[in-house]
C-alpha cells in the first residue's frame, strides 16, 4: 500500500495583540481619563491663580510704591535687574537653600524611620500613627509660637534644661536657623512619613521573604529591594516637601521677624510689598520666587522621573 506522506502544519500564532500594544493602550486610556478627572480642579486653579499671578507680573514691570501712587512709571526689566544685583536677594537665596536642604534630608531619613515604624508594629499601630501625626495637625504659626517661647532668653525652658541661662538663641544667624529647621523637621516630618508609608505598602512582600531566603542582610534588603520599589513615593514626598520648605515664611516672620540673616525668599517678597510697599520691586521678587519653584519642579520631574508604569509592575 502506498501512500503519501503529509507534513504536519506549523501551530498558528495567537490572534491575540501583543502585550506591549495592550499595554500602550491601557496607559492611553489612564491618561485620558486622569486629564477628565483633574480637568475641573485644574481649572478652578488657573482661574484662583492666573489674575494675581498676571497682575504681579505686570506690576513687576513699573517702579510703583503706594505711598507715591501718581510717581507709577514703566521700566520694563530694571526691576529684575536691581532684584538679581541686590546682595539682599542672594543672602535671601542662601538662607532658603540652607532651610529647604537641611530640613528635606533629615526629614526624609527621619520620615522613613517613622514609616518603617507603622508599617511593621503589630500592637497599637493606631495609637503610634496618630501620635506620630499629632504635630502635623497643628497651625503652623501656632508651631512658631511654640518653638520660639521655647527657645527665649528669658521664659524659654530649653535654656533652663541645658543651663544656658545667658544664651539668646534669635541673636545669631547658625542659631536662628538651627530652631528654625528644628521646627521644620517636627512639623513636617509626619508629612513625609505618611508619603514613604504609601510607598512601603506596595513594596512586594514575596520579593523580601525571597531575598531573606537568599541569605541578604537587612540592609542589602532595604538597599535593593525595599528603596527601589519605592522610587515613586520618595520622588513625590522630596518634590512636595522641597517646594513647601522653599516657600517657607511662617517660622521665620514669627521667630526672628527675618534678623540676623534668616530672611527667606517669601519673606524678602512679604517686606517689599507689605512693609515697604514697593509693589514694583516686591511684584519682580514675588515673580522670580515663583520662577525658581517652577524651575525646580521641573528639575525634580526631568532628572529624578520615576517611571510609574514600573513601579506598578506593568
Amino acid at each position: 500500500m502506498t501512500g503519501v506522506a503529509t507534513a504536519a502544519a506549523p501551530p498558528e500564532a495567537p490572534a491575540d495583540p501583543p502585550a506591549k500594544a495592550a499595554r500602550s493602550e491601557r496607559l492611553r486610556h489612564e491618561r485620558r481619563l486622569g486629564l477628565r478627572l483633574s480637568a475641573p480642579a485644574f481649572a478652578v486653579m488657573i482661574l484662583v491663580t492666573a489674575y494675581p499671578l498676571g497682575y504681579a507680573l505686570v506690576l513687576s514691570l513699573y517702579r510703583y510704591r503706594l505711598t507715591d501712587p501718581s510717581g507709577k512709571e514703566f521700566v520694563g526689566l530694571k526691576n529684575y535687574l536691581t532684584v538679581l544685583t541686590d546682595p539682599v536677594w542672594w543672602g535671601a537665596v542662601s538662607t532658603t537653600v540652607v532651610i529647604t536642604v537641611v530640613s528635606v534630608v533629615v526629614e526624609l531619613v527621619l520620615g522613613f524611620a517613622f514609616a518603617w515604624v507603622m508599617f511593621r508594629i503589630l500592637r497599637g499601630r493606631s495609637v503610634v500613627r496618630t501620635a506620630i501625626l499629632v504635630p502635623y495637625g497643628i497651625v503652623t504659626v501656632v508651631s512658631a509660637f511654640i518653638w520660639r517661647y521655647a527657645f527665649q532668653l528669658d521664659s524659654g525652658f530649653v535654656n533652663q534644661w541645658f543651663g544656658l541661662a545667658d544664651y539668646n538663641w534669635f541673636g545669631q544667624r547658625w542659631s536662628s536657623l538651627f530652631v528654625i529647621v528644628l521646627s521644620e523637621i517636627w512639623k513636617t516630618t509626619p508629612f513625609i512619613s505618611l508619603l514613604l508609608l504609601a510607598g512601603l505598602v506596595q513594596v512586594p512582600e514575596e520579593m523580601l521573604e525571597a531575598a531573606k531566603v537568599d541569605g541578604a542582610t537587612a540592609w542589602q534588603r532595604l538597599w535593593k529591594v525595599v528603596l527601589p520599589n519605592m522610587k515613586a513615593a520618595i520622588m513625590v514626598a522630596v518634590l512636595f516637601r522641597t517646594l513647601d520648605a522653599w516657600r517657607i515664611f511662617d517660622n521665620p516672620f514669627v521667630m526672628t521677624g527675618g534678623a540676623n540673616g534668616t530672611e527667606t525668599l517669601s519673606f524678602l517678597a512679604y517686606r517689599q510689598n507689605v512693609t515697604l510697599v514697593n509693589l514694583g520691586a516686591g511684584s519682580a521678587v514675588s515673580v522670580l520666587l515663583f520662577a525658581t519653584v517652577v524651575l525646580i519642579a521641573f528639575v525634580f520631574i526631568k532628572v529624578f522621573r520615576t517611571d510609574l508604569s514600573q513601579v506598578r509592575g506593568d
